[in-house]
């Protein structure tokens, strides 16, 4: 009985349960029904919630971003159509990161070995130049290194090496992408 009443405790603070409740409904209404193309729009928006975009950051009215205020997305980055960015816990996408549409970031899961099934909040980390492609699905805790792609349905609950393409489920590397023009960082042994 003890463990179900410790499961009832919301981990959430009083402050917390305000900004989303807030947040759900101007995600509803002034971010969902903006014009497709007003990104800087929606960009002013989720900086209002405490979101931190860099420059020129393409955001579509379809995604859904769990918690403004836990993201962080760094310049020339895209979040498609759809996308799911569940940020229970910090999600933060590096400088020309594309995430195509339908694909699921989520930072948010429980410990089941507890039988109160606590709520853990481990952080995504995408790095520069990286590609989550169409219908992918990236865990808790997951790190995908610089230039790596996750391929269409990917899904991904262990790190992605830098400058490799992955696909499957669970993911595996399938071949190395090479570097970007300009981009520091060689590829990682398969």
């Amino acid at each position: 009985m003890r463990a179900y009443a410790q499961s009832q405790v919301s981990p959430w603070t009083f402050r917390e349960k305000v900004g989303r409740a807030l947040w759900i409904i101007v995600r509803g209404s002034l971010f969902r029904f903006s014009w497709h193309n007003w990104y800087g729009w929606r960009r002013l928006v989720l900086r209002c919630f405490g979101a931190r975009l860099g420059t020129s950051v393409n955001i579509r009215p379809t995604t859904r971003i769990e918690i403004p205020w836990l993201l962080s997305v760094g310049d020339y980055s895209s979040l498609g159509d759809y996308t799911v960015v569940y940020n229970l816990g910090p999600i933060t996408l590096g400088r020309r990161v594309t995430v195509s549409q339908y694909a699921q970031l989520c930072a948010g899961t429980h410990d089941y070995t507890k039988p109160e099934l606590p709520l853990l909040r481990p952080s995504i980390a995408i790095d520069d130049d990286a590609w989550i492609a169409a219908c992918a699905f990236v865990g808790p805790g997951v790190s995908v290194g610089r230039g790596a792609i996750l391929g269409a349905c990917g899904v991904a609950f262990k790190n992605l090496a830098p400058w490799t393409i992955y696909a499957g489920n669970p993911a595996q590397a399938v071949k190395h992408r090479p570097p970007l023009p300009g981009a520091d960082a060689a590829p990682a042994g398969l």
